[in-house]
């Protein structure tokens, strides 16, 4: 009983404190690096933390605070989104959709894409690539969302300017997308081998035991 109580409390520090470093990226220049229309952004590297730490719920829950705090940028709290402000001008509901869901999924997904990749048996090679991931999912749902909710109204249009819509994505994410994956996946497999040395990720199930 004393063991049970002590991991969940473990759970519970270590998700109020991704949230804490996921807001206090959120509302200062530590979480965000303006480069063009779209900026560069390491706060999906708490929501991978927290996914490797707790599990697909871990990751859910600090992706909802990522994607609701991107959505407040539209309104100018926490910072201002030139991109978010005008799809929220358009349609402040399809602008929510669009900045929430992406990073509600990302955190879900990286949870199980940990445990997928450690049934592997490499602790290791599972905390990088759910730290490459978590940058590259957040990437393609974003990217996808904004063409789906956006990509027939003027100002997609004249973003797209005609190209194909994989060329498009591919040059306007560019260089972004790149910084925040290597970014994304030697910080998180770093910080997660860290904390499973340190006892904070549970050790997987020996091998008879998942069979």
């Amino acid at each position: 009983m004393n063991t049970n109580t002590k991991f969940n409390t473990s759970q519970l520090v270590i998700l109020g404190l991704m949230t804490a470093i996921l807001l206090l990226m959120a509302y200062t220049p530590l979480g965000y690096l303006n480069i063009g229309p779209l900026a560069i952004t390491f706060n999906v590297i708490p929501v991978a933390i927290a996914a490797i730490t707790l599990g697909p719920v871990g990751g859910a829950v600090t992706g909802s605070v990522f994607g609701l705090t991107s959505f407040l940028q539209c309104i100018g709290i926490g910072g201002t989104s030139a991109m978010g402000a005008i799809l929220f001008s358009i349609n402040p509901f399809l602008a929510f959709i669009q900045r929430f869901v992406p990073r509600f999924l990302d955190g879900l997904l990286l949870g199980y894409i940990f445990r997928g990749v450690r049934k592997t048996g490499n602790t290791s090679a599972a905390c990088f690539v759910t730290g490459f991931c978590s940058a590259f999912l957040n990437t393609l749902f974003f990217m996808s969302a904004l063409v789906l909710l956006f990509g027939n109204t003027e100002y997609m249009q004249g973003l797209i300017g005609g190209k194909n819509i994989i060329l498009f994505i591919c040059g306007f994410v560019g260089i972004n997308a790149v910084c925040e994956m290597v970014s994304s996946t030697i910080i998180t497999g770093a910080v997660g081998i860290a904390l499973y040395k340190a006892h904070f990720v549970p050790a997987p199930a020996p091998r008879h035991a998942r069979a």
